[in-house]
């Protein structure tokens, strides 16, 4: 049997209803769009080796996050509180679920995306200010060890301005997310368009269009190869991630019954067609599959593109060497606003978890400007302490199973939530219920196996960190009982 979370203290601070409609699709676009759009197809390639399969895992990818947002769009109308997925989670499942989710939110999920993105900016960034690629100060463990670099100082720097910015107030940083996310979903519109229409390669349309088997392969599908294209979705699927962080704001949302669910389909519908088309985009000027030592940047292809950086490499054949520093500053505005979105939203879960007496009472504070001031400075403290650890990397791979757990028992509350509450208020209801969210559940869960099957060492750790706050879970609940 769930234990019940105690009942928030009552207060007379509240979260200030500010964000339009347009400001929460610029969360959803914003949050989902970070680094992984411009590297990761270069290990997609790798692994199912055909420009048709590198399109698929995609398609499917932004399917399965297009119907999950579909189902989130029921639970955000129904309860716009803050905390969101929180919530949805604590009045489905008990506190206990709850309390995990967002204790793995704090101490991995956002915190350590924070940090990757952060680094991500600071990483491009060193092509054009070289000092952030020097090594300041490096610990016992080497360069990728616990220490200092300028690469790591960026990343902090990063976080700090960003923590500072939405420290006063809601307005400043909703107008970073707005001018960021619109900067980066015109950089995205430009690489497809210089891509597919400008400036296409003959040679990369030839490798990869020019026949049926160059483009789909010869190779029949198998359980393995299906095993293999669910691994591969990984990289897919969390590089459009982040998309449910919006609803973690919904108590700032002005009309959150009708925008919510608004946001939630149209950002990531929007985002996912854009991902597909960038992607025809670099199949139209490197080949697929190439050769790692070649010495063009044509020739090593997308599966072999230097450091895995895809969108570079494309853009380095229209451009040459300019084409790089091109991409580093389109990385750096996708990065910037991504990182400023995932703090924004990300401080208002820590915030719920105080007001329900599970975590420390300051989070649950608010300051003069109206937002949880202690939330986003330990929000910005962790993450900058997973950056000087290095760590954020191996512990991003190991969440992968938990989140992936988090979203299914997510949708699954949709179906709980109507068999137990048929009565409740439900302003927009799960588009194709129950056949696309139960089909989001299957596709994820197997999803799921396959990732127990064939990364064992990603998925068994990621589910001890998320179990780790049970014991903490109800160790805070029975000291609050005791000081009531």
């Amino acid at each position: 049997m769930a234990t019940t979370v105690p009942e928030p203290a009552p207060s007379s601070e509240h979260l200030k209803p500010g964000l339009s409609l347009f400001d929460s699709v610029t969360l959803v676009a914003g949050s989902m769009i970070g680094s992984g759009i411009f590297i990761v197809s270069a290990d997609i390639t790798r692994q199912v080796g055909t420009p048709a399969a590198l399109l698929m895992v995609w398609l499917v990818a932004g399917v399965m996050t297009i119907a999950g947002a579909l189902a989130y769009g029921e639970l955000a109308a129904m309860m716009p509180q803050a905390g969101g997925q929180y919530v949805y989670l604590r009045e489905a499942y008990g506190g206990m679920w709850a309390f995990m989710f967002g204790w793995t939110l704090l101490l991995v999920i956002q915190t350590g995306t924070i940090a990757a993105v952060a680094v991500a900016f600071a990483r491009f960034a060193g092509l054009m200010w070289p000092v952030l690629g020097s090594n300041l100060w490096i610990g016992a463990g080497g360069a990728g060890g616990a220490g200092l670099s300028g690469e790591r100082a960026g990343a902090i720097v990063v976080i700090a301005v960003l923590t500072a910015a939405n420290l006063r107030g809601l307005n400043m940083g909703k107008w970073l997310q707005n001018s960021f996310t619109t900067a980066k979903i015109l950089s995205l519109c430009l690489i497809v368009v210089v891509g597919c229409l400008i400036a296409p390669n003959p040679v990369a349309i030839r490798a990869n269009f020019h026949s049926s088997t160059a483009f789909l392969g010869s190779g029949s599908m198998s359980i393995a190869g299906a095993g293999v294209f669910g691994a591969a979705m990984v990289g897919a699927l969390f590089s459009a991630d982040a998309w449910a962080s919006v609803t973690f704001a919904a108590a700032e949302v002005r009309n959150p019954r009708r925008d919510l669910p608004l946001a939630l389909a149209f950002g990531t519908g929007v985002v996912i067609a854009l991902y597909i088309l960038t992607n025809v985009a670099y199949l139209c000027e490197l080949p697929a599959s190439g050769n790692v030592d070649a010495a063009s940047v044509v020739g090593r292809g997308i599966a072999h593109a230097s450091s895995d950086r895809v969108a570079a490499a494309a853009m380095q054949v229209v451009w040459g060497g300019a084409g790089a520093k091109v991409t580093a500053i389109l990385v750096m505005i996708s990065t910037f606003g991504c990182a400023n979105g995932l703090i924004l939203t990300g401080a208002r879960v820590i915030y719920a978890m105080s007001r329900d007496r599970v975590f420390f009472a300051a989070a649950g504070r608010l300051n003069r400007a109206s937002v949880p001031a202690v939330a986003l400075v330990m929000q910005g403290i962790w993450a900058a302490v997973l950056t000087l650890s290095g760590t954020y990397s191996e512990l991003l791979d190991y969440v992968i199973f938990a989140q992936l757990m988090f979203y299914v028992l997510t949708v699954s509350a949709v179906f709980v939530l109507r068999r137990r509450l048929p009565g409740a208020l439900r302003p927009y209801r799960a588009w194709g219920y129950p056949l696309v969210p139960a089909l989001y559940v299957v596709a994820a869960s197997a999803l799921m196996v396959d990732l127990l099957i064939l990364k064992p060492r990603f998925t068994w750790p990621g589910l001890l960190i998320a179990l780790s706050g049970v014991p903490i879970y109800y160790w805070t609940t029975a000291r609050a009982r005791a000081i009531q």
